[in-house]
């Protein structure tokens, strides 16, 4: 594409001075406007300015705004999200970015609903910006003041921004849970607005491409989809303290990386008392002793104590010592927050009068902390504080009433809490917030290193799963070493899941995929496949299926072993009669699928796990379709490995390669033109937390050259 912009303007060289950009967010930046003065787009056809959550999409969006002030835009409407909160964060940052600038009087900064009512023609004739949120009254103010106060500035040229343009912005789908309604008159406005300008251009900005599979012009093509595409897409570049998915699901599978120690399984019921109060189940004696409030407990010990040890090493260092914060979001109604925030203030009251007492039990809470920590904090290169130092400071930040939780479930309260650069305020150094829908996206949170997340994984849509996700962002990875991600063990898997289906868009995007679209599947009333649509797609099910992907049940225990020893003998017979002696053969696919219905009558799943064998039947036939029905088998038998893994979590690697010749290596070696099953005889010992049986442990490796896909067993 032809360089066309000027690059040495007022505004962007006022930016790149401040802000220092570095090459690829300056190229991302002029390749964006490079675009949108050569291409027309519209919102059924927008620039597309893709990042990750909480990834600086802000922060370059916001230098577009400069560049495209240089080359011949005269306004920009920024389009935010609708809240009041967003918007005062949207306009603290506006001022900090061009404070200069506006000093100046070279640029103007205005919130629709607060514009003057004389905006002097002196005033109009700088570069202006207008906040403006996605909601039909402001939408409304906008007409007004473009075509009837100020009418002069519809022959100026104006960027529409619209930030965070997720599927919540974009549905068409007629949903309950969301004002699609007012969505379609909020679009229809913008259309009308825009085409009684003299010129316009739009941009959309967002962290979930999902939307774009989302628009209701989709196209079949036999399994494919293809999606309405953006005029063009550019890429927000990852900077070097980014923490996301990757480090939360692919890094966490690595015991040599802190991320091995975030996740910590909190149980349902543990939720279940975070909804409303009840006296019968949460007593008013120490919350400290109640069984059932364990994981809540650990929660926020281990906050405390992840505060103190890193404040502990920054003292030391002779660093700045830094606040630290703990989101709960777990309901989304303001009865239960009020509950939330008394029996988060009783659980530390109560810390402190066992601190204060000198009690052996305030002792154990802080070692079983300070050991859980200890594990991921050594991994790092700073000096671990000693025990004993650490139980004095986190005695010492109790008596001073270091930890504080606030409730935040209303715009208002948030405006209140927002500080000069638009992010929640920490007041002191260790901050719980309790809040639900108004935490979701657009506001930052700062060294946020605990959180407690239990929203209903049956209502999950991948925008929302992202935008919930705070604890993305950038972050210091010592930090990381003390933050603890709270959750159910089905939420979760919900969470790893959506988290490689949007790793499978964004490959999409930057191998240049998207154009031909993606294959979306489902399962049909004959329990085989079909193309599905996929704005029907129920994200909390789907899977993502690319070459050589790992797919096999987790977290169960096997039947007794009087019930199921018929059962597995059979099994083994099969299979020695299928391999001959052999460790490797090539079976048909409808007998592997009855071999997998045999096994799960064999196994008991944990609350939370479940293993839906109709999917995995689905999904072979997939595979296999087109080709020789078929499927290579790896049998390895006298195996042992332990039920639960060192963090107590269920063990999920039962094929782990030991070198090039364990079976997953040779799994994926056979694994060319046809998908792969090991199946695994474990001897199920007692000593490893089994029940004394010997069962199977099927795990399916797809082949090399499949097509990616997105596959759901339910559909809305």
């Amino acid at each position: 594409m032809t360089q066309q912009v000027q690059t040495n303007g007022r505004f962007y060289s006022y930016l790149k001075k401040k802000n220092n950009y570095k090459k690829a967010y300056l190229d991302a930046m002029e390749e964006t406007v490079n675009h949108l003065k050569q291409e027309q787009t519209s919102a059924n056809r927008p620039g597309m300015l893709l990042g990750k959550v909480q990834s600086g999409k802000t922060r370059t969006f916001l230098g577009i705004m400069g560049l495209a002030y240089d080359n011949g835009y005269d306004i920009v409407v920024l389009l935010t999200k609708g809240t009041r909160a967003l918007v005062k964060q949207t306009m603290s940052r506006l001022h900090l970015e061009f404070d200069q600038l506006i000093r100046d009087d070279e640029m103007q900064a205005f919130d629709i609903m607060n514009l003057p009512s004389n905006v002097s023609r002196w005033e109009r004739k700088q570069r202006l910006a207008i906040v403006v949120k996605k909601e039909t009254n402001n939408m409304d103010r906008l007409q007004a003041t473009l075509f009837d106060k100020y009418p002069d500035l519809k022959d100026k040229n104006v960027l529409f921004i619209d930030d965070e343009a997720d599927f919540a912005s974009v549905s068409y789908e007629k949903n309950k849970d969301k004002n699609v309604v007012e969505q379609r008159v909020i679009a229809s406005k913008i259309d009308a607005l825009r085409k009684n300008l003299q010129w316009s251009s739009y941009l959309q900005v967002t962290a979930t491409p999902y939307s774009l599979y989302l628009q209701p012009e989709e196209k079949e093509e036999q399994m494919r989809f293809a999606p309405v595409r953006p005029a063009f897409t550019v890429l927000v570049p990852v900077h070097d303290q980014y923490v996301g998915g990757e480090f939360y699901f692919d890094d966490s599978e690595d015991p040599s990386s802190p991320a091995y120690y975030l996740y910590r399984d909190i149980r349902q019921s543990d939720l279940d008392l975070m909804k409303k109060k009840d006296g019968r189940r949460v007593k008013r004696e120490n919350a400290l002793k109640q069984k059932n409030l364990t994981n809540v407990n650990e929660a926020v010990m281990n906050f405390i104590t992840g505060s103190v040890l890193r404040r502990l090493q920054q003292h030391t260092a002779g660093m700045k010592q830094e606040k630290y914060a703990m989101v709960v979001h777990t309901e989304r109604g303001k009865a239960a927050h009020e509950w939330q925030e008394e029996l988060f203030n009783k659980i530390i009251a109560d810390i402190r009068e066992a601190a204060e007492a000198g009690a052996q039990e305030f002792q154990e809470y802080v070692n079983a902390s300070y050991e859980n920590l200890s594990r991921s904090l050594t991994l790092r290169s700073e000096p671990l504080p000693s025990r004993n130092a650490t139980v004095h400071a986190v005695k010492e930040a109790l008596r001073e009433e270091m930890a504080v939780v606030t409730t935040v479930n209303s715009d208002k309260e948030v405006e209140e809490l927002l500080d000069a650069q638009g992010q929640l305020h920490l007041r002191t150094p260790m901050n719980i917030f309790i809040g639900g829908q108004i935490l979701d996206r657009g506001v930052t949170i700062r060294n946020m290193i605990g959180f407690i997340y239990g929203r209903n994984p049956a209502s999950f849509q991948q925008d929302t799963v992202l935008q919930h996700s705070r604890m993305y962002g950038a972050r210091s990875l010592d930090d990381m070493a003390v933050t603890r991600l709270y959750t159910t063990s089905a939420i979760y898997d919900v969470m790893e899941r959506i988290h490689e289906f949007d790793a499978e868009l964004r490959n999409a995007f930057l191998s240049g995929g998207h154009d031909r679209g993606m294959v979306f599947l489902r399962q049909d009333r004959t329990k085989g496949i079909a193309p599905c649509s996929p704005n029907k797609i129920l994200l909390s099910r789907l899977t993502s299926l690319h070459p050589h992907k790992r797919l096999l049940p987790k977290g169960f225990q096997t039947g007794y072993k009087s019930y199921i020893r018929k059962n597995v003998n059979g099994i083994s017979a099969t299979i020695d009669q299928w391999t001959k002696g052999e460790e490797t053969g090539f079976v048909s696919v409808e007998k592997v699928k009855q071999l997998l219905f045999d096994i799960r009558e064999t196994l008991v799943f944990d609350e939370g796990h479940s293993w839906d064998v109709e999917e995995y039947a689905s999904i072979l036939d997939y595979l296999t379709m087109d080709k020789e029905e078929g499927v290579w088998i790896i049998v390895r038998k006298n195996r042992n490995i332990r039920r639960t893994d060192s963090e107590g979590r269920p063990e999920d690697a039962p094929d782990t390669p030991s070198g090039g010749y364990g079976e997953l290596a040779v799994a994926r070696r056979m694994a060319q033109e046809h998908p792969a099953l090991i199946l695994l005889q474990q001897n199920g010992r007692e000593e490893d937390g089994w029940r004394g049986a010997k069962f199977w442990w099927p795990v399916f490796v797809t082949q090399a050259n499949m097509e990616p896909a997105i596959y759901t067993a339910h559909n809305v």
